[in-house]
């Protein structure tokens, strides 16, 4: 127990505390930002992100893992605070919390064995891509000081860990921050600043409960804000889940993710904070500056929550292009290149999965929507494949016409098996040979009993071989007509 303790919390502890505090520094303009979209006031974002880290660094199944406020979430939440207002987002963000773990109880993340590595790379470099559009608007309409900035903090991010001993010691992106605000400070630039994103709260965060009529009404109104909430929060965690276990070579519970994004929403409602669920782009931050385990979670849930109240005069003087320069590294890291080097050499399919969950992500800014139209696609590429792989062999054994089916049935190739029988051939007997074939649905088994009827009436007699056990089950369970061997 100790030992397992130590190995999730403590196994890190310095490169753990530094990516936290680069993760804390991050998350308050996005925080702030995340407000704004859903219309409440900035401290609603930054509680909410607060709450969530800490919280998830203990009931989460993913170390080092960031969960927060996210834009995805404000989205949905915005037409519920505009026409209810605050306390129904909060009302919602509780009950979010329950639906969420109601799904980790029901192991509802088994789900995501549906979605193919195809789905994962478009979802990866949507997210890539709409992580680097977010940083456009800080690029327009700005003196040229800004754009020194940011290339001089690019500049820091990448080459900084080059130095022989000091690269190793502090995190790049932190030192990028803190060199461009102390050069901004020392310099006197007009430039925007953190400060200039809203006003920061200088009170901690108390429990509340939401001053709303507790009835059916209410229950109405916020019940599907929470299960789409709910339902983006949990696909947007589990996705980051799978990217950050590809990462670092090690597993996540995902079942006790779904339960902890749970916990994690209820006491961010319960303390006047926003829905939140993991952000791959603060995750992959974290990791790259070296965080490992649940203490880098918990350390920037601490150092957000220390820096927006206790030294928020400092804060506010950090310059926007310092944070921008860093989203950027994310962005072009957490693009998956090899999908493009390697375009031609990857199957037509996957490559089409993969560009159209980009572009619905992109066009939406759904990600639901875009993860949908992957899985989908997917799915109707795999039944074209299937259906196109069936073949069947005609030949005779002794006096009767052996069919010998090889392939997939099931509703999409049904009709393409019927076909190939030829109903009006003048025999006694038909066999029809399944050792190759598996029966999955219904719809094939009504095709087969089509078939035998067909010849019956033609005065022939129809057996079915080779079925195996799970086949056999089907046809025992719900076919009429097919007699087997």
């Amino acid at each position: 127990m100790l030992s397992s303790v130590r190995e999730q919390w403590f196994s890190n502890i310095r490169g753990d505390l530094l990516a936290g505090l680069v993760v804390g520094l991050a998350l308050i303009p996005e925080a702030i930002a995340f407000s704004i979209i859903a219309g409440v006031d900035p401290k609603v974002g930054l509680y909410a992100s607060f709450c969530i880290a800490v919280v998830i660094s203990f009931f989460g199944g993913r170390q080092a893992m960031i969960s927060a406020a996210t834009g995805a979430m404000a989205l949905l939440m915005a037409t519920l605070v505009r026409e209810h207002g605050l306390e129904y987002l909060l009302a919602a963000t509780i009950l979010t919390g329950v639906i969420q773990i109601l799904a980790g109880y029901l192991k509802l993340a088994k789900l995501m064995r549906f979605v193919s590595k195809s789905v994962v790379t478009g979802f990866v470099n949507a997210l890539a891509i709409l992580i680097f559009m977010a940083q456009i608007p800080e690029l327009l309409n700005v003196t040229w000081h800004v754009y020194a900035f940011v290339s001089l903090g690019l500049a820091i991010i990448y080459l900084f860990p080059l130095l022989p001993r000091l690269g190793k010691i502090l995190p790049s992106p932190l030192v990028c921050i803190i060199v461009i605000t102390l050069l901004s400070v020392v310099i006197g630039v007009d430039v925007r600043t953190v400060g200039d994103m809203g006003s920061l709260p200088d009170t901690l965060p108390i429990f509340l409960i939401p001053n709303i009529p507790i009835n059916i009404e209410t229950l109405f109104i916020i019940l599907p804000y929470s299960f789409a909430l709910a339902a983006v929060g949990l696909l947007e965690s589990m996705m980051t889940a799978t990217i950050i276990d590809e990462m670092t070579n090690t597993p996540s519970d995902k079942y006790r993710e779904c339960k902890g994004q749970g916990i994690a929403n209820i006491t961010s409602g319960f303390m006047g904070g926003m829905a939140g669920c993991a952000m791959i782009g603060q995750s992959m931050i974290n990791v790259k500056s070296g965080g490992l385990t649940r203490l880098s979670t918990f350390s920037a849930g601490i150092f957000l929550l220390v820096l927006v109240v206790f030294i928020s005069d400092w804060l506010s003087v950090i310059p926007m292009a310092a944070l921008v320069a860093v989203m950027i590294m994310v962005s072009i890291s957490t693009f998956n290149w090899n999908s493009i080097i390697h375009l031609k050499k990857n199957p037509k399919s996957s490559s089409i999965v993969m560009f159209s969950t980009v572009l619905v992500v992109v066009a939406t800014h759904n990600l639901a929507l875009g993860v949908l139209t992957g899985v989908l696609l997917s799915a109707l590429f795999l039944a074209n494949k299937l259906e196109n792989d069936i073949k069947v062999s005609m030949s005779y054994e002794g006096a009767a016409r052996l069919y010998n089916l090889k392939g997939q049935i099931f509703f999409s190739s049904s009709d393409s098996f019927f076909n190939f029988f030829d109903f009006e051939e003048n025999v006694n007997e038909v066999i029809i040979d399944l050792t190759q074939s598996h029966i999955w649905d219904i719809t094939s088994v009504a095709m087969l009993d089509s078939v035998v009827n067909k010849f019956e009436k033609n005065g022939t007699t129809v057996t079915v071989r080779g079925l195996n056990e799970a086949s056999s089950i089907m046809i025992d369970k719900y076919s009429t007509r097919v007699r087997t061997e």
